[in-house]
């Protein structure tokens, strides 16, 4: 499926604005964006930015958002251009930078609650690496750091006080065969 950079930026830009000072830690807003994706895919059979994502030391990343956090040189011109009119990075590229309002035109309702939800549930919480590190999705490739994460992993159960995404077992059954039909589709038109 195609990377929403929009979103993604956006997505950056949505929690760095949630702060007095419109400015987030690099990681916890990489960690806050796995959680709303890990989020809206289980509860509606489809991730928000549609990034790939991969197991690293830190838990899981969302490849094409950390480049967008990072403005790295693998971004091709177009996002670059877009996530720099939003964000700027401050203090050695460990934060990042709310440059404007956050364009919400670009999220669906649901993925407007996905990111009031986790910004409700987790904004305070320390220790977010160690938390990712208890999802079945990155402890599968703890053996394995810097592999290809598989989003039809996160439709796994975390362990009992871990998962903060219930759904009931037939809407997480339905959703994810929602995603596995989405992503069939895409390969065939790819």
């Amino acid at each position: 499926m195609r990377f929403e950079y929009k979103k993604a930026t956006q997505a950056l830009n949505y929690f760095a604005r949630k702060n007095s000072s419109h400015k987030i830690s690099k990681l916890k807003v990489l960690k806050l964006i796995y959680l709303a994706d890990r989020f809206h895919l289980r509860k509606y059979g489809r991730a928000i930015t549609n990034d790939n994502y991969i197991a690293m030391q830190f838990g899981p990343v969302a490849s094409g958002v950390k480049d967008i956090a990072e403005q790295t040189i693998f971004l091709d011109k177009e996002i670059k251009c877009y996530a720099e009119i939003c964000l700027s990075q401050v203090d050695l590229h460990h934060d990042i930078k709310s440059r404007r309002e956050v364009d919400t035109d670009v999220f669906s309702e649901t993925e407007i609650e996905a990111l009031d939800v986790i910004w409700e549930r987790f904004h305070k919480q320390q220790g977010l690496v160690d938390f990712t590190h208890e999802f079945p999705e990155w402890k599968k490739h703890e053996s394995n750091l810097n592999s290809n994460m598989s989003l039809e992993d996160f439709f796994e159960l975390a362990p009992k006080g871990v998962e903060y995404c219930d759904v009931p077992d037939d809407i997480l059954q339905l959703n994810k065969e929602h995603f596995q039909e989405s992503s069939q589709l895409d390969e065939i038109w790819r």
